[in-house]
């Protein structure tokens, strides 16, 4: 079977001339203060805050999106977005899950195993993005998905009218969709990894 080349790791994209003020940056920095206020909608603990935070986590997920488009759609990527884009993320999705643990919604081993996932292959992506190009897996992008449904799942509360039977067809599909996330947060970590140490190898042999 003929194999399909994986997209562009769009990390190693190079900046360009343009200002830092410009809609791919600002994008970012929306993700960044929806932030805080996630978190704060976290910790009023009510139904109605639940679900707030549920759309304020989609939306600034959407922008994760944009942001990247729009920057090399109309050649906007700076450094200073290179950066903060992957930092927003993480600082999105590790709320949204301290939250939950902290409500006691979701089991903390799940929360401490994505963040620390996450902070690690970041630290990884810089160290090896100076030195050459990894593609980016089609893995990660689904477990990126994936981990924004499920935590949308679980942030969202349903009426108490919702029958009994919804509400258990709800917490299976929940916990399913975490599992495959928690699973594919582990396995594109080990990939990435062992593609950094080959890229590592091969430099160090060059230059040898």
């Amino acid at each position: 079977m003929r194999e399909h080349p994986l997209p562009p790791d769009h990390a190693a994209d190079k900046p360009t001339t343009t200002s830092v003020w410009n809609v791919a940056n600002a994008l970012t920095g929306l993700r960044l203060l929806a932030v805080p206020l996630l978190g704060y909608l976290l910790l009023q603990d009510s139904q109605d805050s639940r679900n707030l935070a549920t759309l304020v986590f989609l939306l600034a997920s959407l922008t994760d999106l944009l942001d990247g488009f729009v920057a090399r759609k109309f050649g906007l990527i700076t450094t200073l977005g290179k950066v903060a884009d992957p930092i927003a993320d993480k600082f999105l999705t590790g709320v949204a899950l301290l939250g939950l643990s902290y409500l006691g919604a979701l089991p903390w081993w799940v929360t401490i195993v994505i963040i620390a996932r996450e902070i690690c292959v970041t630290l990884l992506r810089f160290w090896v993005i100076e030195h050459g190009v990894i593609s980016a897996s089609r893995g990660g992008k689904t477990k990126t998905l994936l981990q924004i449904v499920a935590i949308s799942m679980y942030l969202y509360v349903w009426p108490e009218g919702a029958s009994e039977s919804f509400t258990n067809f709800w917490d299976f599909a929940k916990i399913s969709v975490m599992t495959l996330a928690v699973v594919l947060t582990m396995t594109t970590a080990i990939a990435y990894i062992r593609k950094a140490l080959q890229l590592r190898r091969q430099i160090d042999g060059a230059r040898s």
